[in-house]
């Protein structure tokens, strides 16, 4: 009996101990080792940070030159006191490393289509391959080749992985942040390479639109004169970001007038996402003529998908010629949105066309050689190599032509569809937008900002800026190809040259303005130029709404104060509801509406337009406008097949202007239905929603409830730490806060002789470590429309009365 009792114990405290010390896979899901997790010395419980961590921590630090000094204010935003640029960069991966390895590590990951490697699911294996097919690392090899050929971009990518390294080879198990142990997996060496991936992961985000596809089918099914129509090259609307007729005085680059030849078939596949429509920004700068300090002013809101750990970490720094604060993206070195002691600068997204897709013509079946001018040119075949946790190694290979990478084929997402379609991304081409940041932060004025901007390819962005000296300017910067007419909305022929980028937009040539006469620039994603500008250009959609709303503000307003450029990016006012909800009311049969119905007839019929937290018109209003654009546009809900709807704005001209358009007719009803039918029918569809949410939810239909904005973790999968978010706004309103997009940073800066000031706010935190009181400690402040006083430091004497917590970093010695 006792060898019973003894081997059933021993068999019990194995297993247990097996159990303990293995990961699980639970309902789909990794289970990291319970033992090393649960460990109350290292696992995640070390993870929760003491509310006093005040100290001075003296390192010694491998590479560096000199001492540098971090101070750590009351938000811990670092700030970096170097002697020379090497050290600081080194400094800057290090510190950065400290507050958001894991997110740093995880967005490079996804840029390169390494999720697999983390995570095993179907969806994410087909996401790393849809990452690999179009180039992702590809385009970041050629530009860290740009980068290591500029010895100052070489140094800073050095020494700043450098930093990072460094702090990854002093962390133990129980100092990993709190996803590795989650997903039981450690941190591997920081390359240059990565840095790349992340700003090429940026220029997913923004510079991936396109509608070209959706537009060959469109033509084919409707015809040239419907095209039109819908999907206007301009739809005429608002101010463009640019306005200068006829001042264009330069001689524009002309190639030769070829007709462009297109698939003669429907596109039948299922396309990968591009950039996000609701993804946009605002930015502007005032004029001192129109400040009540005499001096310019300058804001930018970055409007991204929020997450946690936050996008943007801010960061000081301070060497010989350079001393500039504002916000970096996590992995990159430099201040990508801020200012100094002499300037300002922020960015939007510049609205153009960067990507094109070729129709591939094979020889065979086996895909060996493709024809381009009247030759069979074989494919470069590359063997995508993607390691799946806990299985093994998926292989794909992928072809390259001239154009580019074939993303699409008979493997993948084009099974039913024996055509092949290359990607050209102006992603791949080789640049350097580090060199533009390192001598943004140390620009002293319109001309150095002009020369930093000469380098910068990629994203293509509207960059604003403001000086002490009293200059304003606007400049539309990119590597913009030179079009023919329509050149890049449609599908081209793969098989001619002739077909793609001849050349590109000299930079002395891009958009830009200077000290306009209104006394103000900005920018909101809407077209960037007037029709003088002798460029042809297009986009997948220009902003229609926000930008108008900003200039009516920035036009009537006079002694223009910080509060009131607050208060503007904090604008609730839907523009299109104004424009819009009259028409819809109007056709509204209102005498004989009843209940839910007539309640919510009274409420839109005083309501005043304002998507604030409270509102319950704006709840009707947006349920009744996203209950209208399907039953509008159900032509195009074709299974397996590329379509788009038309954009908000011509949507709401058509309904006014066209609203006996056969596209109003819905499908599947025998009725044939008009405009005021169908806004009719999404009424009736939006107040049964409504009413359906109301019981559910035991709650009054204010907007801040209805919209359920959250800010979620970057790891999908951890939806228990996302955190709920109570605002107004939406994304075509100025305060562009949607359920999941919004402004990522919010800035305002008075560019004064006697000092600069700024004020900023963002939704998150410094800390990617969730159990820190960093991690999100900005965020109520941020979802009330609050700003804090960003502390500009001028050394590291001055700063020690308004410092939190402090490092020292000392050269070994030798």
């Amino acid at each position: 009996m006792k060898v019973i009792k003894f081997s059933v114990s021993l068999l019990v405290t194995l297993g247990l101990i097996y159990f303990l010390n293995n990961s699980w896979t639970i309902g789909g899901k990794p289970i990291p080792p319970p033992g090393k997790f649960l460990d109350p010395f290292h696992g995640f419980w070390q993870n929760i940070e003491s509310e006093n961590n005040s100290a001075t921590i003296d390192l010694t630090i491998e590479g560096l030159q000199a001492p540098v000094s971090v101070r750590f204010d009351s938000l811990m935003i670092p700030h970096i006191f170097a002697q020379n640029d090497a050290d600081l960069y080194l400094a800057q991966g290090y510190v950065t490393a400290m507050h958001r390895l894991w997110q740093m590590e995880f967005q490079t990951h996804a840029a390169a289509g390494r999720i697999s490697e983390i995570l095993a699911t179907d969806d994410i294996l087909n996401y790393d391959r849809a990452q690999r097919r179009l180039g992702m690392v590809y385009g970041a090899r050629r530009a860290l080749q740009a980068m290591e050929e500029d010895p100052t971009t070489a140094l800073m990518m050095a020494k700043y992985t450098e930093g990072i390294n460094q702090y990854i080879q002093g962390l133990s198990y129980d100092e990993l942040p709190f996803e590795y142990k989650l997903l039981d997996y450690k941190p591997e060496p920081w390359t240059a390479l990565k840095c790349a991936l992340l700003l090429k992961n940026m220029a997913q985000t923004l510079d991936m639109g396109d509608k070209d596809m959706e537009m060959t089918n469109a033509l084919k099914l409707f015809g040239k004169e419907t095209v039109d129509l819908l999907y206007p090259d301009q739809e005429g609307v608002g101010d463009p970001i640019v306005d200068n007729p006829g001042g264009w005085k330069f001689n524009p680059i002309r190639i030769d007038t070829v007709a462009l030849a297109m698939p003669t078939e429907l596109i039948k596949l299922k396309k990968l996402p591009g950039s996000d429509p609701t993804t946009g920004s605002n930015n502007w700068a005032v004029s001192g003529s129109k400040t009540a300090t005499g001096s310019p002013m300058l804001c930018g809101d970055p409007h991204l998908r929020l997450s946690l750990p936050s996008i943007w970490y801010a960061i000081q720094l301070n060497a010989p010629g350079v001393n500039s604060m504002g916000v970096s993206l996590p992995g990159s070195p430099a201040i990508i949105i801020g200012f100094n002691d002499s300037i300002a600068w922020s960015v939007t997204n510049a609205q153009r066309d960067l990507v094109d897709w070729f129709k591939i013509t094979f020889d065979g079946e086996n895909r060996e050689k493709y024809l381009l001018d009247g030759k069979w040119i074989p494919t470069e075949k590359v063997v995508e190599e993607i390691k799946v946790r806990g299985n093994p190694t998926f292989y794909d290979t992928v072809r390259y032509t001239y154009w580019g990478p074939i993303t699409y084929d008979e493997s993948f997402r084009a099974e039913n569809n024996h055509n092949g379609y290359a990607f050209r991304w102006i992603a791949h081409e080789k640049s350097n937008e580090a060199l533009t940041f390192h001598k943004l932060n140390r620009a002293k004025n319109h001309s150095d900002y002009m020369e930093a901007l000469n380098v910068f390819y990629l994203p293509a962005q509207n960059f604003v800026f403001a000086s002490v000296s009293g200059d304003i300017a606007m400049r539309i910067q990119g590597r913009f190809p030179v079009r023919r007419p329509e050149e890049g909305k449609f599908v081209l022929d793969g098989s001619q040259s002739s077909f793609g980028w001849q050349a590109f937009i000299p930079n002395e040539q891009n958009v830009m303005s200077k000290n306009p006469a209104r006394g103000f620039v900005s920018s909101a994603n809407q077209m960037p130029v007037d029709p003088t500008y002798p460029y042809y250009y297009t986009a997948t959609s220009y902003e229609a709404y926000r930008n108008r709303r900003i200039n009516q503000v920035l036009s009537q307003t006079q002694a223009i104060q910080v509060n009131d450029l607050m208060k503007l990016q904090n604008d609730n006012y839907n523009l299109k509801a104004a424009e819009s909800l009259p028409a819809f009311l109007h056709m509204l049969d209102s005498v004989h509406l009843k209940g839910a119905e007539l309640t919510a007839y009274s409420i839109l019929k005083s309501w005043d337009y304002y998507n604030n937290a409270e509102s319950e018109g704006a709840s009707y209003y947006e349920a009744w406008w996203d209950s209208l654009m399907p039953l509008i546009w159900d032509e195009l809900e074709k299974e397996g097949m590329a379509l788009s709807r038309p954009t908000t704005y011509n949507t709401i001209k058509l309904i006014k202007e066209k609203p006996d358009l056969s596209f109003f007719d819905i499908q599947g009803t025998p009725e044939k239905e008009t405009a005021g039918d169908v806004v009719r029918k999404a009424f009736s569809v939006a107040i049964e929603g409504i009413e359906k949410w109301k019981q559910e939810n035991a709650a009054t239909v204010k907007w801040a409830d209805y919209k359920d904005s959250f800010i979620g973790h970057l790891l999908p999968p951890m939806r228990a730490l996302s955190i709920p978010v109570k605002t107004g706004g939406n994304h075509d309103i100025v305060n562009a806060h949607s359920r999941t997009h919004g402004p990522s940073w919010r800035m305002v800066v008075s560019l004064e002789k006697t000092g600069v000031r700024s004020w900023a706010t963002y939704p998150g935190g410094q800390s990617g470590n969730p159990g820190s009181k960093h991690y999100a400690d900005m965020l109520d402040r941020w979802s009330s429309g609050k700003y804090f006083p960003m502390v500009f430091m001028k050394d590291p004497e001055a700063a020690k009365e308004r410092t939190l917590q402090s490092l020292q970093f000392n050269p070994q010695q030798k």
